[in-house]
């Protein structure tokens, strides 16, 4: 008995995070599939080749964002970025809900990469408790001035879900640099420490 519950889970193990995978990687190309829907009839592939390839639309989801950003790092796309972006914060209910997609955006897709910058093990919510957090900066604007020392800008992700947590700011002197990749902090929070 205890060797078909060993089993069990073994397969359960294997099974679950492969179908989990393969669904939401399902859901994702069947979601893009959905951009294929803006050209002519005439200009669906499907039409064109006389059969279905699925992913196509992954394709042209990811030509649209590349041209998106050739344009938006011109002069010109640049003004009709800052442009639309002004349109946008004087909408009220889409400002703020613009306003704060747009901060994590840039926070998260910033040129240097460096949205996450180091692993730390930091004490939260109290002392003696531990848990990882990444660096995310130092603190500014008038925040530092009152300060003691020297702090550190840390985002604490709660798990299984790293997109919710908290923004912290703490002593440097509290906070451990781990000899690991912010990937690989980021798996382990994910994973809950498995």
């Amino acid at each position: 008995m205890a060797a078909i519950r060993r089993w069990l889970l073994a397969g359960l193990l294997v099974l679950v995070p492969l179908a989990v995978t393969v669904w939401l990687l399902n859901w994702i190309i069947g979601t893009l599939d959905q951009t294929l829907q803006i050209l002519p009839g005439d200009w669906h592939p499907d039409k064109l080749l006389g059969f279905h390839i699925p992913g196509f639309g992954v394709l042209l989801a990811l030509a649209i964002v590349l041209s998106i950003g050739a344009v938006a790092t011109n002069f010109l796309g640049k003004k009709l970025v800052s442009w639309w972006d002004a349109l946008l914060s004087r909408i009220p209910i889409v400002r703020s809900i613009y306003s704060s997609v747009k901060q994590v955006s840039d926070t998260l897709f910033s040129e240097n990469g460096n949205a996450f910058r180091k692993a730390l093990l930091v004490q939260w919510p109290r002392a003696g408790v531990w848990t990882i957090g990444f660096q995310t900066g130092m603190p500014g604007g008038d925040v530092i001035n009152h300060l003691q020392g020297e702090y550190l800008s840390v985002y604490v992700p709660t798990t299984p879900n790293p997109t919710g947590g908290y923004f912290v700011m703490l002593p440097k002197a509290d906070c451990i640099e781990l000899k690991m990749s912010v990937d690989e902090a980021l798996t382990y929070v994910i994973s809950m420490g498995v």
